[in-house]
C-alpha cells in the first residue's frame, strides 16, 4: 500500500493512468472534480449516508476514528439531496484530518466548498439539504458489509479527469511493475510524438518506436524488462 502511494504521489500519476493499468476499470461512475487543479491519492475510509439524511454521516464521523490522511467516501444510499455542505466538510478536512472527499452524490454550499478549495470530487450541488434525524429504515448489514469490504483500505486517485479506485486485491507487486511500466512508456510515446514527430497512430496503435534503431538501445533493454 504505501510503496504503491508514494510512487502514485511522486509521480502524479494520473487517474486516466491507473484506469489504463487497470485495464480500462475503476471509475467512480458520475464523480468529477468541485475545484480545477487538484491531485489526492489515498487509502479510502467509507462511510454511508441513507434516505436523504445525513444522520448517520454526522454519527459515524463522531463515533468513527482514522479519518486522518485518508480520503473519505461518503457512499450514498438512497439520497437525491445534498448529503451536506460546507460544516461538515470543514469539520471532515480540519477536525478529522481527511486528504479528500469523494462522494457519489450531491453536497451543497457549493460557494463556500469553491472558495475555501477543499479538495472534493461528487456528482452534482444542490441548495436542498438532506434532513438531520433519522428518516428510514436502517442500512441493510448485508449492504453495508459489502460497501465496507469494497471500498475500506482501497486506494482512490483524484484529479481533474475524475475518481479511480484501486480495490484491495490489486494493491500488490504486480500493481508496483504496472504502475512503472505505465509511466515508462507514456515518457517514451510523448517522446516520439514530440521529438521523433511520429503520428499517434504510428506510435500507439503500431508501436513503430520498437523497429530499427528510433530509441536507444538502454530506453529498448528498459522496455523488455518490463514485458519480461
Amino acid at each position: 500500500m504505501i510503496e504503491a502511494l508514494n510512487l502514485i504521489e511522486a509521480n502524479k500519476i494520473s487517474s486516466t493512468e491507473i484506469g489504463d493499468v487497470l485495464g480500462k476499470t475503476g471509475q467512480i461512475e458520475g464523480v468529477h472534480a468541485l475545484n480545477q487543479g487538484m491531485f489526492k491519492a489515498g487509502e479510502v475510509k467509507v462511510v454511508y449516508a441513507i434516505n436523504n439524511s445525513n444522520y448517520e454521516v454526522h454519527k459515524q464521523l463522531a463515533e468513527g476514528d482514522g479519518f486522518k490522511d485518508k480520503i473519505l467516501f461518503i457512499y450514498n444510499v438512497n439520497c437525491d439531496r445534498a448529503i451536506f455542505g460546507d460544516l461538515v466538510s470543514k469539520y471532515i478536512m480540519l477536525y478529522k484530518r481527511a486528504k479528500a472527499i469523494v462522494v457519489n452524490g450531491k453536497l451543497r454550499d457549493a460557494h463556500t466548498l469553491i472558495k475555501e478549495k477543499y479538495p472534493i470530487w461528487l456528482e452534482d450541488v444542490s441548495p436542498i439539504g438532506c434532513v438531520n434525524h433519522i428518516n428510514g429504515p436502517e442500512i441493510d448489514s448485508s449492504l453495508l458489509a459489502e460497501i465496507k469490504e469494497k471500498y475500506d483500505s482501497s486506494i482512490m486517485v483524484c484529479d481533474d479527469s475524475g475518481v479511480v479506485m484501486i480495490p484491495k486485491d490489486k494493491i500488490n507487486e504486480k500493481l508496483i511493475t504496472k504502475l512503472q511500466f505505465i509511466e515508462f512508456q507514456e515518457d517514451i510515446w510523448f517522446y516520439c510524438v514530440d521529438t521523433l514527430k511520429m503520428s499517434t497512430y504510428d506510435t500507439v496503435c503500431l508501436k513503430k518506436y520498437l523497429e530499427g534503431d528510433l530509441l536507444d538501445k538502454k530506453l529498448l533493454d528498459k522496455l523488455a524488462e518490463f514485458q519480461s
